[in-house]
C-alpha cells in the first residue's frame, strides 16, 4: 500500500512555486501509473503569463466519473530566516511534517492517491477515477484547470462528481468543508488631469481630489446584507498611487485600485454596472478597468455532501461544518462542470512560515477520501 505521508515528503521536496514544477507531477505521474492510471501531460501558455504544466490521470472509462483537483504549486517560502526547517525538507518533528505545501495542498494530494490505492484493493470502480492537478492555482490561475477542464469538454469526458483537496479546515479535521465561495472581482479606478507647478493650480488640473472623491463614494456603497450560507459582499480599497516624487508638481495621474468580495446576489457584471452608475453620478471623468477572477457559487445540498458528511462520521466521529469562507479556489471553475465541494486538512499554517501538518491526520484523511470512494461507487452519484 502506498505510505500517504511519505508520498506527501516527496512531493514538498519538489520546490514547485508557481510557475516551477520542480518535479512534482513527475512523481505523481510515476506512482499513478503504477496504479493503472493513464496520464496526460497538458501544459499551456498564453501571452502575458508563464507557461505552466498540469497532470490530468484517469483509470477507466465509463462512468460514474469522480475527479479530485487538486494543485502542486506553491507560494514563496518568503523569509527563510524566519523558518526553523528547510521549507522543502519536508523533515517529521514531534508528530508534525514541516514544509511549504504540507497543508496548500501535497499532503491531501497524497492522501488521496493512496485511498485510490485502498479501494483499488477490493478491485477496479464501477466506473472511472481522474485527478486534475494543475501547477498554476497560487499564480494568475490562466493555465490551469480552466484550460485543462476545456481540454477535457473537446475530449467530451464528463464529470459526475469532485472534491477538491484545499485546506478547508481551521484547526481539526473534519470540522469544516466548502461548498462555495464568494467571487471577486478588481478594479482599477484612473484619474487624468493636467501636470503643473503647485503654485500655480490655475494653470494645472489636480486628480489626486478627484479620485479621493470617487473613492469616497465606492467606500460608502453598502452592497447587500448578506445571504444564506454567505456572509455580505466587501468592496476594499487596496491601494492608492499617484507616482510623484516632487512636492511641488500637481501630477498629470492618480491611479487606485479595489477589490470587492461578493456573493452570489450579484455577477461581475452586475456590479461593474453598479459601480459605473455610482461613478457617473459624481460627474467626474474616469477610467475603470474591472477583471472578474472568479464568479460567487453554491453547491446545493445533494449526494455528494451526503457521501462526505457520512465519511466524516464513520472516520473522524464529526459532522462538518458547509461553509464559503475564504478566499478563492480552482473550484470557481470545477462547479461549471458538476457538483463540487473542497475538503482537505487543516489549514492554520498555509502560506506561513514554518507550514505544517500533523502526520496522523495524513493517513485519517487518506481514510476519509477512500470511504468517499467507495460510497460514491456503490450509489447512484446523480
Amino acid at each position: 500500500m502506498i505510505d500517504p505521508v511519505a508520498l506527501a515528503q516527496a512531493l514538498i521536496r519538489c520546490p514547485s512555486v508557481t510557475p516551477a514544477d520542480a518535479g512534482a507531477l513527475d512523481v505523481l505521474q510515476t506512482t499513478l501509473e503504477a496504479l493503472g492510471f493513464t496520464c496526460h501531460r497538458l501544459p499551456f501558455s498564453e501571452a502575458g503569463t508563464a507557461d505552466v504544466d498540469n497532470l490530468y490521470a484517469r483509470l477507466g472509462t465509463g462512468r460514474p466519473h469522480f475527479c479530485f483537483a487538486g494543485h502542486t504549486d506553491v507560494v514563496p517560502v518568503g523569509r527563510l530566516e524566519g523558518w526553523s526547517v528547510d521549507p522543502f525538507g519536508a523533515d517529521i518533528l514531534n508528530g508534525r511534517l514541516y514544509g511549504r505545501g504540507a497543508a496548500d495542498m501535497k499532503g491531501a494530494i497524497a492522501a488521496f492517491v493512496a485511498a485510490v490505492d485502498r479501494c483499488l484493493a477490493s478491485g477496479p470502480p464501477a466506473g472511472s477515477i481522474s485527478l486534475l492537478i494543475t501547477g498554476d492555482e497560487e499564480g494568475p490561475s490562466i493555465n490551469g484547470t480552466a484550460k485543462m477542464l476545456a481540454w477535457l469538454a473537446e475530449r467530451g469526458e464528463a464529470i459526475d462528481a469532485c472534491i477538491v483537496g484545499e485546506p478547508t479546515n481551521p484547526t481539526v479535521l473534519g470540522e469544516m468543508a466548502k461548498v462555495g465561495r464568494r467571487g471577486s472581482l478588481n478594479g482599477v479606478l484612473t484619474v487624468r488631469g493636467l501636470q503643473g507647478h503647485v503654485a500655480y493650480p490655475d494653470r494645472a488640473d489636480n486628480p489626486v481630489p478627484k479620485l479621493v472623491r470617487l473613492l469616497a463614494r465606492l467606500d460608502q456603497l453598502r452592497l447587500d446584507e448578506g445571504m444564506e450560507r454567505f456572509q455580505s459582499s466587501n468592496l476594499e480599497i487596496t491601494t492608492i498611487d499617484v507616482g510623484n516624487p516632487a512636492t511641488n508638481v500637481i501630477p498629470a495621474e492618480a491611479r487606485a485600485g479595489f477589490n470587492i468580495r461578493f456573493n452570489p446576489l450579484h455577477t461581475g457584471a452586475s456590479l461593474e454596472a453598479l459601480l459605473r452608475r455610482e461613478l457617473d453620478q459624481t460627474g467626474i471623468a474616469y477610467d475603470l478597468a474591472i477583471t472578474v477572477s472568479g464568479e460567487a457559487f453554491l453547491t446545493r445540498a445533494g449526494p455528494l455532501q451526503d457521501l462526505l458528511a457520512a465519511a466524516c462520521r464513520t472516520v473522524l466521529g464529526r459532522e462538518p461544518e458547509w461553509s464559503t469562507t475564504g478566499g478563492t479556489s480552482d473550484a470557481r471553475f470545477i462547479t461549471k462542470a458538476c457538483p463540487v465541494i473542497e475538503f482537505g486538512l487543516v489549514g492554520a499554517t498555509m502560506h506561513k512560515v514554518d507550514e505544517q501538518v500533523e502526520v496522523a491526520d495524513i493517513p485519517r484523511l487518506t481514510a476519509v477520501y477512500a470511504d468517499v470512494l467507495r460510497r460514491f461507487f456503490q450509489a447512484d452519484p446523480s
